[in-house]
């Protein structure tokens, strides 16, 4: 045997020795708190990096569970992380923990008065939310209404965990009941007000948003919410590319549903330049998605066939045409302009890239009649 292969041995040897130690010291034993905090800070050392790790402690779990249950604030707090590292890309262990009772005392720490041991918990449920198995369990858990009070009240980072936890727990269709009951629309629209319309945390409020007005109450509370629907489009005109398109597809959800109903509090709050803009500069699904939008945005509310279509400029000039307000029409104006421009422009390279790799035979015969749409 070589040095190399004799170290690997000696290597693996002691962390088995190591476990087998730390295993046996986490077990249940009131005489010994002290050595069970010192076990899980270490489980929670050796498990934050290594998968390998996390299969080798996931009988840990159990007696972590109970830590969970302890007295001591800091047998919690070392359990809880502890069990936050065996979750983590480890879908078994998510459900042996979920199985072993620790949502409870998890929804326990939410409602804290400890900020700490909110962000700990809020941090847990992400994982845990995040196992296609256990997703119903951790809704049923009764933790959808604390984390609506985390995104109200809590620190910046667990009101992130808990709108992400949201999220992930929002594509389970009885998680979606739940969050629906729980009246979340005021709690997301509040966060896209006063939060940077490009972070991160609006990115999620405004997807979750989006899932949610497929339903009648998500429509509803949404409308009725004050700024509710200027606050999507201030998203659609500011945010991200994800944002953006997550915002667009919120509105036209909504018209696409019940025109008659949407289409006038929409158009009222100035959504034509940013929906300008994004058939011009938007990801391929905004385009697509914000040309659809200002179709049904247009007064004449009946198909028409494609020979008869309008091109978007007929619409805009349709729509501008019964905007209130000189500054929103001017705007829009303004924006039109610009977008043909953009429009030209871009039809003028399409045409030169073209000539360049065609032969002469290749090319229309008569390029004066493409569509600069």
């Amino acid at each position: 045997m070589d040095s190399q292969t004799c170290h690997l041995t000696i290597t693996t040897s002691t962390a088995t020795a190591v476990a087998h130690t730390l295993l046996l010291l986490i077990q249940d034993d009131p005489t010994n708190p002290c050595s069970k905090i010192e076990a899980a800070n270490e489980i929670r050392r050796l498990t934050k990096t290594s998968q390998r790790c996390r299969r080798q402690f996931s009988a840990a779990i159990k007696p972590l569970v109970s830590m969970l249950r302890s007295s001591s604030p800091e047998a919690n707090e070392a359990a809880l992380l502890a069990l936050l590292n065996l979750a983590v890309k480890d879908e078994t262990n998510k459900i042996t923990i979920v199985e072993a009772g620790a949502l409870e005392p998890i929804v326990g720490f939410l409602q804290s008065d400890n900020s700490t041991m909110q962000e700990h918990a809020a941090a847990a449920l992400v994982t845990l939310s995040a196992s296609p198995v256990k997703k119903s369990a951790v809704g049923a858990s009764g933790v959808i209404p604390f984390l609506l009070k985390i995104i109200n009240h809590g620190s910046p980072q667990a009101k992130m965990d808990a709108i992400v936890a949201l999220s992930n727990l929002s594509t389970e269709p009885d998680n979606l009941s739940l969050i629906l009951q729980s009246h979340p629309i005021p709690t997301l629209t509040n966060i896209l007000k006063t939060c940077k319309k490009s972070s991160k945390i609006s990115e999620r409020c405004i997807s979750l948003l989006e899932t949610l007005v497929d339903y009648e109450e998500g429509r509803v509370s949404l409308t009725s919410e004050d700024g509710g629907i200027l606050a999507v489009v201030e998203v659609l005109e500011s945010g991200t590319h994800q944002s953006r398109e997550h915002a667009v597809g919120t509105l036209l959800t909504m018209c696409q549903i019940d025109r008659g109903k949407y289409r006038e509090p929409i158009l009222k709050e100035g959504v034509i330049p940013g929906l300008l803009e994004l058939t011009v500069q938007g990801t391929p699904n905004s385009r697509t998605k914000a040309h659809t939008l200002l179709r049904l945005l247009r007064e004449s509310p009946y198909r028409r066939t494609e020979l008869e279509a309008d091109t978007l400029e007929d619409i805009l000039s349709n729509i501008i045409s019964q905007i209130d307000g000189d500054e929103q029409s001017g705007n829009a104006k303004k924006m039109l302009a610009d977008m043909v421009q953009v429009s030209m422009e871009q039809s003028l390279r399409h045409l030169q890239e073209r000539a360049f790799v065609c032969t002469p035979c290749d090319l229309p015969i008569c390029a004066s009649e493409v569509s600069l749409k």
